[in-house]
């Protein structure tokens, strides 16, 4: 039987069949949810993985065959109005949302040497301005203790340094703060908040030779999938994770950060 039948799951940044989004739809659409996604396809084209056009819709119509009723828009995080847009849609669709994962995420390279305010606003407005105005978003909606959840998708950046991602360490070591802090105040409203650092994971941005390297820091020899981090996202979404709440969940097979 389904674990979540009947949940509505909001899911950010579920543009590419790879990426970690989608395995976390199909984790979720398998366990009973309905789903509704966004994507942004312009930022994914500027990065060096591949992104063929259709894959979005590829992706709402896998998931429907799951029996899930599935929607998705497509929708720039860039801008303040945006959460409001996307949890104004979800309700008109599907009626209040039940968990919402905050997977979306701008990154960039740059150190200290190229850091300019326009990509560090950047940063800030994805990773950490939308997930905390979506959180606000999704809590309103709750009166009384029923079960929520809000899942953020983090990056490890409290376990060590990320040379050459300054704007994105800083941004996404904000979302594992905000994450404590939340869970506090919406526990009374019977809602948890955690987060899953998945490592590195194979999403269709390493090279070859990133491969080799990272699998010399992997105990278990291979390189994390999207799945891993979909399935602790599903743990965290279910009943079973009703008793966790302010957590980082390092969900990285043992990878022994920086060497």
């Amino acid at each position: 039987m389904a674990e979540l039948t009947g949940k509505v799951a909001v899911v950010t940044g579920a543009s590419r069949l790879k990426g970690i989004g989608a395995a976390i739809c199909r984790e979720l659409a398998q366990s009973g949810c309905h789903i509704f996604y966004t994507y942004w396809t312009e930022y994914d084209r500027e990065m060096p993985w591949q992104l063929s056009s259709d894959e979005p819709e590829k992706l709402k119509r896998e998931l429907e065959k799951t029996g899930a009723k599935v929607n998705c828009m497509e929708l720039d995080l860039l801008e303040a109005d945006a959460p409001a847009k996307l949890m104004n849609k979800v309700e008109e669709q599907f009626g209040r949302s039940d968990i919402l994962v905050n997977n979306a995420a701008y990154s960039t390279p740059g150190d200290y040497s190229n850091l300019t305010a326009e990509e560090l606003d950047k940063h800030y407005r994805v990773n950490i301005r939308a997930t905390a105005l979506l959180s606000s978003q999704f809590a309103k909606n709750f009166k009384e203790k029923s079960g929520g959840r809000i899942i953020n998708i983090t990056s490890g950046q409290f376990q060590g340094p990320v040379p050459g991602e300054l704007a994105y360490a800083a941004t996404k070591g904000a979302v594992d703060a905000l994450t404590v802090s939340l869970s506090a105040e919406l526990a009374p409203l019977g809602i948890t908040v955690n987060a899953v650092n998945p490592g590195p994971t194979d999403t269709g941005w390493m090279t070859d030779e990133i491969k080799q390297e990272l699998h010399l820091l992997f105990p278990f020899g291979r390189i994390g999938e999207p799945e891993d981090a979909a399935k602790a996202v599903k743990f965290l979404a279910s009943e079973e994770g009703s008793w966790i709440t302010g957590q980082i969940i390092h969900s990285e097979g043992g990878f022994k950060r920086w060497g």
